[in-house]
């Protein structure tokens, strides 16, 4: 590759290898664990949280859009930032000031001062999980990286799991405030571990001098923008709504703007010629497309058993705990070793395999359906989490070039936080719509005068006016409408289940495009079965570089 091309690709990010790695890898996990289980308590907790501020549903709801469209607007622009000042100095006070506002932010009441310090929150959580992943980069011997990157995404299905359960703890033992308290502890021994783990490392002077400030603003800003069109969308009616049209054009002009800077600017920051790699934008696709299928994980099975069986958060929790959170301890391992020994494309359709299982399995629910009768869908889902966002990153790590990590980790951050929004708002509206197309042709074989229909009513008015004559009719009527729309909505869900499985389908089908990539420290070492034990690539000697 020429050096003007390499230079388009954004600054060099290879770093000093860590003296104590172990404290880094700690970093890692406590950063990436804190940012995914964070973001999940507000949302899984806004009602309570919108209970404890006295918040109206629009103030909880443009709560919730702040505290995560503060982490989109920071995140892409965190790896150069880490690159150009240093993952002490990006994780060090801003771990400090973070716990700081978690302590303070439960004792406000002021909507105005709980917006703002919920945004810097925001920011400041944002920073976390892509600075952890500079710190693989930059900072680990090729040979950590397997094990570390394991943790980094084992923290989203892991914190899908868990989440719910953490939160009906904490409401319902400990208090609502624990949902912001937990980061007053956390968050400083992070810091702690990135100042053991890391190396000192001066300013980055001439990386700093030619900054290209505009294009992180503007991608920052466009995908922030972006994200809030899309989280209000539901509430607003999408079309109907002037500031989510506005939010939505605005974000796309922005970030057309964006990537005419990245080919004009002398320093590109994160020129998108990163992604001209087939491999690699497959490869990113193929994540977003992992994101959108464990919605199912995230969505679908604890919105059914809360929305259909009315369970509390805490009551549903312990389901997606044992089943789904806790196997993924043995699972993550075995994920490792098949990586260690086997092409990480074999890896990922396993992992896709398994999420399509588990929604084609979704697709027989019924309004009868208890919580135990969805532990094989969680267990199927608890492995699909496990062997598939790893080897995903993976894959397209080794087709990359990791000391140009700074652009790549750009890219990574909008399809994590930007295909986790899409995901969510693509499938609140696949939902609402669906429940009521059903709902209507539910609702056109309900006839007045019906014999089924007369029979269903008379039952109930003979059940009602046990209580009460005066009001049997109106509760019976009552009563069948809410059975119609309880059956629209276990319609709705099944359909949801056929979107996450087709979703899961055309990501296998992405993967048969991916070729081999080219040998490097994280290629597998065929198993021996006889002989020797197998060597694995020592990635510390100079020879193992890509």
């Amino acid at each position: 590759m020429a050096d003007n091309s390499a230079a388009n690709r954004g600054p060099v990010s290879r770093g000093e290898v860590a003296r104590y790695p172990l404290f880094a890898v700690v970093a890692v996990l406590l950063g990436a664990f804190l940012a995914n289980f964070d973001s999940r308590l507000t949302s899984v907790g806004l009602p309570d949280l919108r209970g404890a501020f006295s918040l109206s549903f629009d103030e909880g709801a443009w709560l919730s859009t702040a505290a995560i469209g503060s982490q989109i607007l920071i995140a892409p622009a965190v790896a150069w930032l880490a690159t150009a000042f240093g993952l002490r100095r990006v994780l060090g006070i801003p771990s400090l000031i973070y716990a700081l506002i978690s302590l303070i932010i439960p004792f406000v009441r002021h909507y105005p001062t709980l917006i703002a310090l919920s945004i810097a929150h925001g920011m400041l959580l944002g920073t976390f999980v892509p600075a952890t992943l500079m710190i693989i980069f930059r900072n680990l011997p090729i040979r950590w990286w397997l094990p570390a990157i394991s943790l980094y995404s084992i923290r989203v299905g892991f914190a899908l799991d868990s989440s719910t359960a953490l939160v009906g703890f904490y409401v319902e033992h400990l208090g609502w405030q624990w949902l912001y308290w937990q980061g007053v502890a956390i968050a400083p021994l992070m810091g702690l571990m990135v100042y053991l783990g890391t190396p000192a490392e001066p300013v980055n002077r001439e990386l700093v001098k030619d900054a290209d400030w505009g294009g992180m603003l503007l991608l920052g800003t466009s995908v922030a923008m972006i994200y809030a069109g899309l989280d209000q969308g539901n509430r607003l009616d999408w079309l109907q709504s002037g500031t989510v049209m506005a939010l939505l054009l605005g974000g796309a002009a922005l970030f057309a703007i964006f990537l005419i800077n990245e080919v004009l600017v002398r320093q590109p920051w994160a020129h998108v010629n990163v992604l001209f790699s087939r491999n690699i934008g497959l490869s990113l696709a193929v994540i977003l497309l992992y994101t959108l299928t464990s919605l199912s994980n995230s969505s679908l099975v604890p919105n059914f058993l809360g929305t259909i069986t009315q369970l509390r958060p805490e009551q549903s929790g312990v389901l997606l705990l044992t089943y789904g959170a806790l196997p993924m301890i043995a699972l993550v391992p075995l994920s490792i070793w098949l990586l260690r020994h086997f092409d990480p494309r074999i890896v990922v359709i396993i992992g896709f395999s398994t999420f399509a299982a588990a929604n084609l399995l979704g697709t027989q629910v019924t309004n009868a359906w208890a919580r135990e009768d969805f532990i094989p869908i969680v267990l199927l889902q608890s492995v699909g989490q496990a062997f598939t966002l790893l080897p995903i990153i993976i894959m397209a790590l080794s087709n990359s070039d990791p000391s140009r990590a700074t652009a790549f980790a750009a890219y990574i951050q909008i399809m994590r936080l930007g295909g986790a929004e899409i995901g969510v708002a693509l499938m609140g509206t696949w939902l609402r719509v669906r429940e009521q197309v059903h709902s209507a042709y539910l609702g056109l074989n309900i006839q007045s005068g019906d014999p089924d229909v007369a029979r269903v009513l008379q039952r109930l008015l003979n059940y009602f006016s046990s209580y009460g004559a005066g009001q049997a009719q109106g509760r019976a009527v009552g009563t069948l409408a809410a059975q119609v729309q309880r059956e629209a909505n276990v319609l709705a869900y099944i359909d949801g289940f056929w979107l996450c499985f087709w979703l899961a389908i055309t990501a296998l089908g992405l993967v048969a495009l991916v070729t081999r990539a080219p040998q490097g420290p994280l290629s597998p070492t065929p198993l021996k079965l006889t002989g020797s034990r197998p060597r694995l690539i020592d990635a510390t000697r100079p020879d193992a570089a890509p």
